[in-house]
């Protein structure tokens, strides 16, 4: 008995002895160095180590979905992307990863319709193909206006509701700020990790690192089931509802 608690004893003194000889030299880290990144002159504006993907000027980043390879043609005009139902949705000419994303949108004050049916349009985190395949963060009118609520602004389209509804009244410019991870598959097309995104809705936080279960489906739950990829598209949605479309302006992203 006396033998253990002898060896207890010496163990814990010296246990206590290297605690005292640490030095804080020792757990500091000198490297990597961060890189340096010069911050806008607000949260909105573009960091200096951010892609442009819309500045007002053209659409240079972007490409048509439903014409493969052919420039986008939605309409823009002082400084204002509009959304043209009848050329389909657009996507960026680039792919990406990981990333912070910042975009600007617009629903019409003039906005007719109620439901999914008034200022439908939606942010494809990720395109993965034709049409509306991907992964869709909601845009949609609900000042005042009812829906289901995994359809409704800052939704995960028919996956995961908002935490809030943050919407300003249309004709106001709203903004959503998203932080992606996106998914990664191993070498059998099998998940090895499933995306999440943070997002802030008009300084709200309206998803909180949310873990999505696959890519959108309008029909049926959504599962990663034959749906490996890699780097993706950010796309933009032409929806087909008749209301009046939304607008965009100051889009960016930064790779993470």
């Amino acid at each position: 008995m006396h033998k253990r608690i002898l060896v207890a004893a010496t163990a814990a003194l010296l246990s206590t002895s290297a605690f005292a000889q640490t030095k804080p030299e020792e757990t500091e880290v000198w490297s990597p160095v961060p890189k340096v990144v010069t911050p806008g002159k607000s949260t909105a504006d573009a960091p200096s180590d951010a892609i442009k993907l819309f500045d007002g000027s053209n659409l240079a980043e972007w490409v048509s979905v439903n014409n493969e390879g052919q420039p986008a043609k939605w309409k823009v005009a002082n400084g204002i992307l509009t959304v043209d139902k009848t050329q389909g949705n657009i996507e960026t000419k680039r792919t990406f990863t990981d990333y912070q994303l910042h975009i600007e949108y617009r629903i019409p004050a003039s906005i007719t319709g109620t439901g999914q049916a008034r200022g439908n349009s939606g942010i494809f985190l990720a395109s993965i193909g034709k049409g509306d395949d991907g992964y869709e963060l909601q845009v949609l009118d609900n000042y005042n206006n009812a829906t289901y609520v995994n359809g409704q602004a800052g939704s995960l389209y028919k996956q995961t509701p908002p935490l809030a509804n943050a919407c300003k009244k249309p004709g106001e410019w709203q903004s959503y700020d998203v932080f992606w991870t996106a998914p990664r598959f191993n070498d059998d097309g099998s998940l090895k990790s499933p995306a999440h995104v943070t997002v802030i809705h008009n300084g709200v936080l309206v998803q909180n690192n949310t873990e999505l279960q696959g890519p959108t489906r309008y029909i049926g739950k959504a599962s990663y089931e034959k749906a490996a990829h890699g780097p993706a598209p950010i796309k933009l949605q032409a929806h087909g509802d008749k209301s009046e479309p939304p607008s965009f302006r100051n889009i960016w992203v930064r790779e993470l």
